[in-house]
């Protein structure tokens, strides 16, 4: 409480000390702000006037330096800001003429301790300092430009004990829309109680190589389910009234070998898929859902930086797909033309590609000034023309103009404090981590646990109590972590001893490079699983928490293996020798090769990075107090050697070696996925039947309509995810094999059958043709609906005609 009043006080100093620079002639007026402080209301002041009569008016009175500051970035206290807030300094900065954005303003972003601050908690004290802030701007700077307070939002808004949600790609594996629309509103609510006004989020880039760092923040790796999540989390977060701003546009996570790091680089990928799988998402979510920002790669595209590219930030997103907000540049795309690309000779000529090319703002952890500074001198020197600036200036302008940032620039600080991160905010995060995991194994029904069978339970492994990855970046911090192991001594029962040991550590000494050359357990791990082997005799069943944490899988992260890190498969192996019954949680970002695990123990529950209440989650469904009905969205590769192996997959790219018959000259090689995607198990069973196609022939321009019966007939209510796929039987251009065009998400009690309606457009049966358009061809497509990508149960085939 003490810490509020002083926070407080010093804000209510600050205040006073700014209004007596308007005492004179106050700016606040009837319904209008006088921004530029010349005694009159202009066109850009009246909130009658349209966007972009108030967007023209504006630019007509700006000069050269108000205009080149609304085209970069400040980065907040901690990361290149120095003060908390305002000070008499900030009138010989840059941004006295402004700024477009400030990125992650007082959030105490996690694992900086440079960007902790006082004024990130409570919420009320952030609400007064952002107000604070912008009423600078406002006051102090000669046109008034409010600044665009942005934030990274991928898993529950980036700011200190907001509401935490589970990792993307948890989000990704409920397949429930609903789910995704209310996190985007909680994250978009918050955002705006808070004072941010857009959001980073959703990111759209499919994972299709599960050695990629960044897997983990990512929906899966199918296009379509990509759009229909990405699509329901922009209009959540902006229907609150901030912006959304997609990530990372375009073909950002494909890099060669999905190496992450320096690299970042290099997707060989060609035209046509790149439209079809990586493009195809953005696509749909901007005509669809209408987000106000992109944030452009970094990565180049056929030897092309797309923060450089014409073709991809003018041509396909404004003039093709029709967006109509404000381009950011992910940190350092800029730099990289000339720094990683060498298409520029200094970093000079890389402000000015990116510039023509179509960029609003540059963004990076280095002072505005390094950006805004060359980029006058092109303008002054004449190779960059005033009519290219004002372009891109009217972009922002207008983004800020569309959030009502010249009509109520300042946020309610009081209701800050009973908005964010409510009880009932809680709950549904608790409910999204339940609905985010997936059975992948579940032999002799060894799930879920009897409580009434076993007296003994042993939890091990090095994730058993592991915190950190429920806090990991892009979304809150400093918010309490409920651990598996925690989960299991809250749920167990009062009959049931729960015990732990760790076992082993996540990684041994010398981990990555004993991936490659093996080396003995050291006398400490082998001390340690025999203490876990010791402890296992007397359980009636093991629970092992394996997988990796926020230091083995992230941005900058990827791996070489895909195997279990360290000795803990050396681990489970010892527990299984014991022959007792072991359960196996996952808790990781992407999917790995768990061939032994898969093949000898009982049980396997994916939990994926969950958010701080996810051990409650995991908890619940060992004991069968929830059931899990997840369905993975990544293949599960059986090998590195498979790679690429993913899902939509080209006739043949997936094909085996015969042992016989034509081109039968032996195996050498380990086929088939592990886990297909959309594979996920439940404790109960369904079945689909009656599935009815109409019209079964149709014109190229209309709907068709698809709907199917799915019962439960086991003994326990639970969740399955009905999956629509379509296959073009014959077509001009090799198409993929199925495509994923439909899915929904139902809970059904034993016995219960309910009837599931799809609708496919146009726009699902398309292809691109040999003359790269978008077009429906005549002819017969397979309609199928199943459990997952490999178990369809019912097909019928319709036909499409002229």
């Amino acid at each position: 409480m003490k810490l509020r009043i002083t926070a407080t006080g010093l804000l209510t100093a600050l205040t006073v000390q700014y209004a007596a620079a308007q005492k004179q002639q106050p700016i606040y007026r009837n319904g209008w702000i006088d921004f530029n402080k010349n005694g009159k209301k202009d066109i850009f002041e009246d909130p009658t006037q349209t966007v972009d009569d108030r967007v023209k008016d504006l630019l007509s009175q700006m000069t050269l330096d108000e205009k080149t500051c609304q085209m970069a970035t400040l980065y907040g206290y901690g990361r290149v800001l120095k003060d908390e807030m305002p000070t008499p300094e900030w009138k010989n900065q840059v941004w006295k003429d402004g700024i477009a954005n400030i990125d992650e303003e007082l959030n105490s972003v996690a694992n900086n301790r440079k960007a902790q601050t006082k004024y990130s908690f409570p919420y009320s004290t952030h609400a007064a300092a952002i107000n604070t802030v912008q009423k600078w701007f406002i006051e102090q700077t000669r046109l008034g430009i409010p600044v665009d307070f942005t934030n990274e939002g991928i898993h529950g808004l980036n700011h200190d004990r907001a509401t935490p949600l589970p990792a993307p790609i948890g989000i990704g594996s409920t397949w429930n829309r609903t789910l995704v629309r209310r996190a985007g509103e909680i994250g978009g609510r918050e955002a705006k109680l808070l004072g941010y006004t857009n959001v980073y989020a959703p990111i759209l880039d499919p994972a299709r190589d599960p050695r990629w760092g960044r897997v983990v923040e990512c929906y899966g790796e199918d296009p379509f389910l990509i759009a229909e999540m990405g699509k329901q989390m922009v209009l959540g977060i902006q229907s609150q009234g901030v912006a959304s701003t997609l990530k990372h546009f375009a073909v950002y996570s494909i890099p060669k070998g999905g190496r992450d790091g320096d690299a970042r680089t290099d997707p060989h990928v060609a035209p046509r898929e790149m439209h079809q799988i990586y493009l195809y998402p953005f696509r749909r979510v901007i005509q669809e859902a209408k987000p106000m920002g992109v944030m452009s790669s970094y990565n180049d595209w056929d030897g092309e930086p797309v923060t450089g590219s014409y073709y991809f930030l003018t041509q396909l997103l404004r003039q093709q797909f029709g967006f109509d907000g404000y381009v950011v540049s992910d940190s350092e795309a800029v730099e990289y033309l000339f720094s990683k690309h060498h298409v520029a000779a200094d970093y000079k000529e890389a402000v000015r590609q990116t510039v023509e090319a179509g960029l609003n703002v540059r963004t990076n952890f280095t002072p505005p000034e390094n950006f805004i500074t060359p980029l006058r001198e092109l303008v002054k020197e004449g190779k960059v023309n005033m009519k290219t600036i004002d372009s891109r200036v009217g972009d922002v302008l207008r983004v800020k103009f569309r959030l009502g940032l010249f009509d109520h620039p300042y946020v309610d600080e009081k209701l800050a404090d009973k908005g964010v991160h409510t009880a009932a905010d809680d709950s549904f995060a608790l409910q999204l981590n339940r609905e985010s995991l997936v059975l992948l194994k579940n032999e002799k029904n060894t799930l879920p646990l009897n409580r009434n069978a076993i007296k003994n339970v042993l939890v091990t492994g090095p994730m058993a109590k592991a915190v950190s990855h429920a806090n990991s970046r892009y979304g809150p911090s400093n918010n309490p972590v409920i651990s598996v192991l925690e989960g299991i001594e809250k749920l167990a029962g009062k009959g049931i001893t729960v015990n732990y040991t760790q076992g082993c550590d996540i990684v041994n000494p010398g981990w990555p490079g004993t991936e490659i050359v093996p080396t003995p357990l050291s006398a400490e791990e082998q001390a340690g699983i025999a203490e876990a082997v010791s402890k296992a005799k007397e359980a009636d069943v093991i629970i092992a928490v394996v997988g990796e944490d926020d230091k083995r899988v992230g941005e900058s992260l990827s791996r070489t293996s895909l195997d279990l890190p360290g000795r803990q498969l050396q681990l489970l192996q010892a527990l299984h020798a014991t022959g007792k019954p072991v359960v196996a949680v996952l808790i990781n970002g992407q999917p790995l090769t768990i061939n032994w695990e898969n093949q000898n123990l009982p049980a396997i529950l994916e939990a994926w990075f969950p958010g701080p209440n996810g051990g409650i989650a995991v908890a619940e469904a060992l004991f069968g107090d929830y059931n899990p009905g997840g369905k993975l969205t990544v293949t599960f590769p059986k090998s590195l050697g498979q790679l690429e192996l993913n899902f939509p997959f080209k006739p043949g790219s997936h094909a085996g070696q015969p042992s016989s018959g034509n081109n039968g000259f032996g195996r050498t090689s380990v086929n088939g996925a592990l886990y297909p995607f959309g594979y996920g198990l439940s404790y109960t069973t369904f079945e689909y039947s009656n599935l009815v196609v109409t019209p079964e022939q149709q014109r190229q321009q209309g709907d068709i309509q698809v709907s199917v019966d799915v019962t439960n007939t086991g003994s326990k209510t639970g969740d399955e995810v009905a999956q629509l796929y379509m296959h073009d039987k014959v077509s001009s251009v090799t198409t993929y094999v199925w495509q994923l065009r439909g899915f929904e998400r139902v809970t059904l009690k034993p016995g219960e059958k309910k009837t599931l309606h799809f609708t496919l457009h146009p726009d699902h049966l398309a292809l691109l043709d040999k003359d790269m358009n978008w077009t429906v061809e005549p002819g017969e497509f397979e309609i199928a609906v199943g459990t997952n990508s490999e178990d369809l149960q019912l097909k019928k085939t319709i036909t499409i005609i002229r």
